[in-house]
């Protein structure tokens, strides 16, 4: 073997080592939720119907919350790389004072206003008040999440990805495990039903949160003295707080837009609604690993720049990208086969998992595209290049997707197929511009990411 090859095994190598770990930590949160969908689906369509659009609804808060968690991740991925991890750990603290109080909004909109989010979501009012109490308690889970994803940020800057694997592993064993106690009154636990569902998400989040914060403030403290004051740093904190914006508004972007989606499926009906939910929950097999792997690109390509090897940086982006289209594609080719197999896990009513069954077998393959993305944008945050994915995310889901999605459902009228040919059609759009982007970077002019000194 020579130098070359031993370089190329050592870096997939690399690779698979910080990946797997969180393809089982993103994947378990899928496979749990498909497992407690499972569950609660024998309720009725009206049922998951309602986890759907809860699902939304707390996908999108988290996402306005997520990029405190991206930014530490690759700064500290950065600070690691270049030996500054003192400076890692006060970057950390200015994250997690900020998302303390971010969580507490979401805690203060959980209480006060599950109903209205429902309403402006569009469902009836046997959705609203079957749904209120189950999106109360996934919007207090949000907020723990919130608070974990800073803590995760870090381990995995650090190149730590196992302890979020065990924080995520936790969570939903114990959401598994109270979703069955409560939903039904299982083994001696009272039965709460769609509502106690919920209550098992948030148990689940605080525990993976309590667990989080013990390994940052116990664990790490020997090594990188986590247990200390830090006040806030004017130059640090704006940097953070621009950094987390643009990263948190690109998620929210894509999240707001599935948002308008799921009410365009909305409007097609409780069954069209329900069977978008199954295939979501299906392809999120696909997603998670696509969300790991991409993970693993910010991680690597941060620590690289953080060494001052920017050329190698881009050579381990573009490892990622190869190794993780090569999984998508064999878990591609499985769900093709067992498409409507795997629907009927889901609801027995066949207008439900039919149209699942479609919708799954056309999204097998296309989510490579997806993959694709989440890969480049990984590297791009590693690269601290920010700005264009804000920029990128808003043009296209905004001025793309969500007119192309309206024309394909509603004036092509074919339904829910429109909905995710468009959906699929914009995630080509979006990884093409991400690759684009990433090979024609100067990557002779990359830097780590500084503050700006004060004036």
């Amino acid at each position: 073997m020579n130098k070359q090859q031993a370089g190329f095994f050592e870096n997939w190598r690399r690779i698979l080592g910080l990946a797997l770990p969180s393809v089982i930590s993103f994947a378990s949160g899928t496979v749990t939720g498909t497992i407690n969908l499972i569950m609660v689906g024998p309720m009725g369509a009206l049922v998951i119907a309602v986890v759907g659009v809860s699902n939304i609804v707390a996908y999108n808060a988290w996402a306005l919350c997520s990029g405190f968690g991206h930014s530490i991740n690759y700064l500290v991925a950065q600070n690691y790389g270049a030996g500054q991890m003192d400076q890692a750990v006060r970057r950390t603290y200015i994250a997690l004072y900020v998302g303390i109080a971010v969580a507490l909004l979401a805690v203060s909109v959980g209480w006060l206003a599950p109903d209205l989010i429902l309403r402006l979501m569009g469902g009836s009012e046997e959705l609203v008040s079957t749904g209120e109490a189950y999106l109360r308690f996934r919007l207090f889970a949000v907020a723990c999440f919130t608070i974990s994803f800073i803590f995760h940020g870090f381990f995995r800057g650090i190149g730590d990805t196992r302890t979020p694997m065990i924080m995520s592993i936790i969570a939903n064993a114990a959401m598994i495990f109270f979703t069955y106690a409560l939903t039904y009154g299982k083994l001696g636990f009272p039965e709460i039903g769609l509502a106690g569902a919920g209550m098992a998400v948030f148990i689940g989040e605080g525990l993976g949160l309590l667990g989080s914060a013990y390994v940052f403030f116990v664990r790490l403290h020997a090594r990188y003295a986590t247990r200390r004051r830090v006040a806030i740093n004017g130059s640090e904190a704006r940097l953070i707080a621009g950094e987390s914006g643009k990263l948190g508004m690109q998620e929210l972007a894509m999240s707001a837009a599935m948002f308008v989606f799921t009410m365009f499926v909305t409007r097609l009906g409780t069954e069209a609604l329900a069977a978008n939910e199954v295939a979501l929950n299906v392809m999120g097999l696909g997603f998670m690993p696509a969300f790991a792997f991409g993970a693993t690109a910010t991680i690597l390509v941060g620590q690289e720049i953080g060494r001052g090897q920017p050329m190698r940086a881009r050579r381990m982006g573009t490892d990622v990208a190869v190794l993780g289209s090569l999984f998508l594609l064999a878990l591609g080719i499985v769900e093709f086969v067992f498409s409507e197999a795997v629907a009927r896990l889901y609801s027995s009513e066949p207008a439900v998992f039919r149209l699942a069954g479609k919708l799954i077998m056309i999204s097998a393959f296309l989510q490579l595209f997806d993959g694709l993305l989440n890969y480049y944008a990984g590297a791009l945050r590693g690269l601290g290049d920010t700005t264009f994915l804000l920029r990128a995310s808003l043009m296209l889901n905004w001025l793309f997707f969500v007119p192309l999605a309206y024309v394909l459902t509603f004036v092509a009228d074919l339904g829910s197929t429109g909905a995710w040919l468009s959906l699929y059609a914009f995630l080509a759009c979006f990884a093409m511009a991400l690759c684009i982007r990433f090979y024609r970077t100067d990557w002779t002019s990359v830097r780590s990411k500084q503050s700006a000194p004060h004036a």
